[in-house]
């Protein structure tokens, strides 16, 4: 199990890499995080929701990903409410202080020991995450992600620290000094994460934290920004709020305050010809050629945000100007003429209307719709994949032409014209056939086809590389088997 000094500090990161580690070395590994807070999620074969990381964490492992593997997941409306995800289905919504302060959580614990048990039966090692801190005394009690976690897993521990952050000897000391001896039975090492520099540098630290903690440091890894494994939390987007180029077809991705599923563009962002930015600035929206609206949590919510702040008008005058505006999901349902809550799903916001750009109307629903699909993009024969995850319904006010056909028959989405469409597929630009469809106006360039199943599954064994390079794997053994 890898833990934290804190949150951001690339746990999820090293269990993707120590899942491709397993698996390269001949076990059949799978992850596993008991509780997660993310808006970033994904939907499993059989239509059940869980974190994008535990995902990610199964593609290194090579298995499919199935709800056991991230039992609950936390999905924030709002400052204060979550929508709780248990085994893969919303259970409601809670405030932070029913969630974590008016009950013990009981009933959650044993949900995701189960959980656990089930996975653990089919599949070994188990790579366990961690969730934020590991000694926030207030909540250690009602914790059922971290040590109380480990405990019941019989795992080996080893707590990340990212010295990028600074104060690495006061976190890793501090949070080993937190914890109790039941506790501390279960620590086997440290990781130190995000070194600049030269490691030999930091050979007198490590045996400073050594005699301190009494725990081995067990590697200390490089800060990198070569290898690309999708991100968690979109805290990573503070890194994309990147200005438009010249030479380059300029796409802004909307940077709404609850946005879901930013990896929606990681491979339209590794595009050549493409420049990509998070931006709720109107000028910076003025200056792309592409201007995208992604999913959020919060549709009505978002939707009032970007009438107040100027960014609803900036994506109108764009449209105007005959630039490409284009709409998943949230940003799908932001598009049409108007979004219906009547049942208060989201808000106490009855009615609130759209941008107008798209003849839809959207009427939020309380039961979600989860499902992977392949598809036709626009009648054209190359099958595509993505999936869906929305609470709404989406109507066209007259007929119009979907964007996308399923075999079934079914159709998603309405395509206005080249530049002007909306779909409630995520992962859509996952798809080489997509992106070159809306850059084709903007460059005579070709894209390079290439298989983004290849590329990730390279980025996994760079990862793995890096890691064998600077842990020390025959000490992570050998406490594994203890």
């Amino acid at each position: 199990m890898f833990v934290g000094t804190g949150s951001d500090v690339g746990k999820s990161v090293i269990t993707a890499g120590f899942c491709r580690i397993f698996k390269q070395d001949g076990y059949q590994p799978a992850p596993f995080k008991a509780q997660n807070m993310s808006l970033n999620s994904y939907v499993t074969a059989d239509g059940l929701e869980l974190g994008r990381a535990q995902a990610v964490q199964a593609e290194a492992a090579q298995v499919p990903c199935e709800s056991d593997m991230n039992p609950v997941l936390l999905k924030p409306t709002n400052d204060k409410t979550s929508q709780v995800v248990l085994n893969g289905k919303p259970v409601g919504n809670q405030s932070a202080y029913e969630y974590f302060m008016a009950n013990d959580r009981q009933e959650l614990f044993s949900a995701v020991k189960e959980a656990f048990d089930r996975l653990a039966a089919r599949y070994s090692p188990i790579v366990m995450e961690g969730a934020g801190s590991i000694s926030e005394l207030n909540l250690k009690h009602r914790d059922i992600t971290n040590l109380r976690m480990a405990a019941h897993a019989g795992a080996a521990t080893y707590l990340v620290a990212d010295i990028d952050k600074g104060g690495v000897f006061g976190s890793v000391y501090g949070t080993i000094a937190l914890l109790t001896p039941e506790e501390c039975a279960c620590m086997k090492g440290i990781i130190i994460n995000k070194f600049r520099g030269d490691a030999r540098l930091f050979e007198d630290g490590k045996q400073m934290l050594e005699e301190l903690t009494g725990l081995p440091v067990v590697g200390v890894l490089p800060y990198f920004r070569d290898i690309y494994i999708e991100q968690e939390d979109s805290v990573s987007l503070e890194l994309k709020y990147r200005s438009a180029v010249e030479g380059k077809v300029n796409v802004a991705v909307i940077l709404l305050k609850r946005l879901s599923n930013f990896t929606d563009f990681d491979r339209l962002e590794k595009d050549p010809r493409v420049n990509l930015y998070y931006t709720n600035e109107p000028s910076e929206i003025a200056n792309a050629s592409i201007v995208i609206i992604p999913g959020s949590k919060n549709t009505i919510g978002d939707m009032l945000a970007i009438k107040n702040n100027g960014v609803a008008k900036a994506i109108y005058d764009a449209h105007k100007e005959g630039k490409t505006v284009i709409g998943i999901c949230g940003g799908y349902q932001m598009l049409g003429e108007a979004i219906l809550d009547p049942g208060h799903v989201e808000s106490e916001i009855e009615e609130l209307p759209g941008l107008g750009l798209l003849p839809v109307k959207t009427v939020l629903q309380p039961e979600k719709t989860t499902q992977q699909c392949t598809f036709h993009f626009r009648g054209n024969e190359e099958q595509c994949v993505g999936y869906e995850i929305h609470m709404g319904r989406t109507d066209a006010l007259h007929p119009g032409e979907p964007v996308a056909t399923f075999p079934d028959g079914r159709r998603d989405g309405y395509y206005l014209d080249a530049k002007t469409w909306g779909t409630y597929l995520h992962g859509i630009l996952d798809n080489q056939l997509v992106i070159d469809s809306i850059l084709e106006p903007y460059t005579r360039e070709k894209g390079i086809s290439y298989s983004y199943q290849d590329y990730k599954e390279q980025q996994y064994d760079k990862l793995a590389d890096l890691l064998r390079a600077n842990i020390d794997m025959e000490l992570i053994y050998k406490s594994i088997a203890l």
